[in-house]
């Protein structure tokens, strides 16, 4: 059984199919379609709803955390614990509430099919926000589509529900929510039956071994930003999953002098902190990493997991030396991530053997990241690269080059960084390394970027890591888009 809070009415399900997806079960389970679906895929947002959990702050005190996610992706297994929030929820004794007033009053809507979801992006906005602020406005709403308004009285709507906003119906039950979710906190494994599929939801690291060890062709599932497709988009049928996003273990970071040690469950929201503050160009990268929703669900380790030649994340990550830690029952190896990728969706992994955490080193100061993408926001990457070198009076002492969109795998640029090393670091040398990359790789064309593309994206990127280390005040960053 798993048990979570409907707004404030506790919800306790067994036999549901655990194939569903918070979306359907709001639409047509409980009653409630003001949730859209408008692509089932992540991309548009019309099916935002919120969670809300449990959360320490830096002060010590509990309080609620709200996050944005898209419910299409989202499978009910992952409310254990938790508190569910829809549009339909926000409207109080007969008023609307101040987001949706703002939507009213700025002339935010028109048509009205993907109101909802933006109304309940701005409804987590304005909990986490405590003054307007048209950054956070902007990437708060990056992952909501709209045809109709051209999104200036939506902005508008934002600043007006950000200031002064008063306390509505959640900050005065704040006390009885948290006591209901203590109430309902996992204590031991939930699960999802429909007879034949099931879904486990362990609670630790030792208890996720054993039950994939007597399930090794169970489908792990952490954010489900990318398993959900095979549901939403290819209708197809998963048998077991065992959902790995109520252990704690796997959702810490710790930092040590020399490491951040990131837990494979860990949200890519809650990564942001520990790697911009080590690494600016990766929080930078973040933030242009699909869109908040599917951050405030996807996780570093599903990124790695999946194996995807263009996931945004391992690029990085080898560039950095990065490695994984694997758990296989009680045994545990730790493995170099260069090392992850065999093929084309093939990894190391072994049968029953799960990511457990992350170790990304400190230390790097020349490390560098770039992303070339049709759009600036939410959208995937035609290249990603990144560079990490070490100079030594002018000389290349070091060098780990590694790019994404460029191969079957993420990949190092072996041949590049040979000519770099030991070389003297200037723009003769930069050309040489260029040229050396069409040895390193024979990209694919697409409907992302031709081949030809991919490999002048790849050469123009060198040599803009280049000039950046010679002119630092120029540098853009991972602002580079087609």
């Amino acid at each position: 059984m798993i048990q979570f809070l409907l707004n404030q009415e506790l919800r306790s399900e067994h036999a549901l199919d655990p194939n569903l997806t918070v979306l359907n079960y709001l639409r047509e389970h409980v009653g409630k379609p003001g949730t859209k679906e408008g692509c089932a895929s992540g991309d548009c947002g019309a099916c935002t709803v919120v969670i809300g959990e449990l959360h320490t702050d830096d002060q010590g005190a509990e309080r609620i955390r709200y996050r944005s996610l898209n419910s299409c992706l989202t499978f009910v297994s992952s409310l254990h614990g938790k508190q569910l929030i829809s549009v339909e929820d926000l409207k109080h004794q007969g008023q609307l509430h101040s987001v949706q007033q703002a939507m009213v009053e700025c002339h935010g809507s028109q048509c009205g099919f993907c109101t909802p979801g933006f109304v309940m992006s701005l409804f987590a906005l304005q909990k986490n926000s405590d003054t307007p602020d048209s950054a956070k406005a902007h990437e708060a709403l990056a992952g909501n589509l709209c045809r109709c308004t051209g999104y200036r009285p939506i902005l508008a709507a934002a600043e007006q529900a950000c200031c002064n906003k008063p306390q509505d119906q959640f900050d005065s039950r704040q006390a009885e929510t948290i006591a209901r979710l203590k109430a309902i906190a996992p204590t031991q494994t939930g699960e999802l039956n429909s007879g034949d599929k099931r879904c486990l939801v362990p609670l630790t690291v030792a208890d996720l071994a054993d039950l994939y060890d007597a399930y090794p062709q169970a489908r792990l599932l952490a954010g489900g930003t990318d398993l959900a497709l095979e549901v939403t988009q290819f209708h197809r049928v998963l048998p077991v999953m065992i959902y790995v996003g109520n252990i704690e273990e796997m959702k810490r970071i710790e930092s040590f002098d020399d490491r951040l040690e990131i837990g494979a469950a860990t949200p890519l929201s809650d990564c942001y902190g520990a790697l911009h503050h080590e690494y600016p160009d990766f929080g930078d990268l973040l933030h242009r990493f699909a869109s908040l929703q599917i951050r405030n669900q996807g996780t570093l380790g599903g990124n790695i997991g999946n194996a995807s030649p263009i996931g945004d994340s391992p690029p990085l990550l080898i560039a950095l030396g990065a490695q994984i830690v694997l758990c296989k029952g009680e045994a545990r190896r730790t493995l170099a991530l260069e090392d992850y990728f065999i093929d084309y969706r093939v990894t190391a992994r072994q049968d029953s053997e799960f990511i457990e955490k992350i170790i990304v080193p400190k230390g790097h100061a020349l490390f560098r990241a770039y992303k070339v993408s049709k759009r600036l926001d939410d959208d995937i990457s035609a290249v990603c690269a990144a560079f990490n070198l070490k100079l030594d009076n002018g000389v290349v002492s070091d060098a780990r080059v590694a790019f994404g969109g460029m191969a079957a795998t993420p990949k190092r640029a072996k041949h590049c960084e040979s000519v770099l090393i030991g070389a003297t670091w200037n723009a003769a040398t930069v050309e040489k390394a260029c040229a050396a990359l069409a040895q390193d790789f024979t990209p694919l064309s697409d409907f992302r970027a031709s081949k030809e593309y991919r490999l002048l994206s790849a050469q123009n990127l060198l040599r803009k890591y280049f000039i950046e280390l010679q002119t630092p005040h120029i540098e853009t960053r991972v602002t580079a888009y087609v």
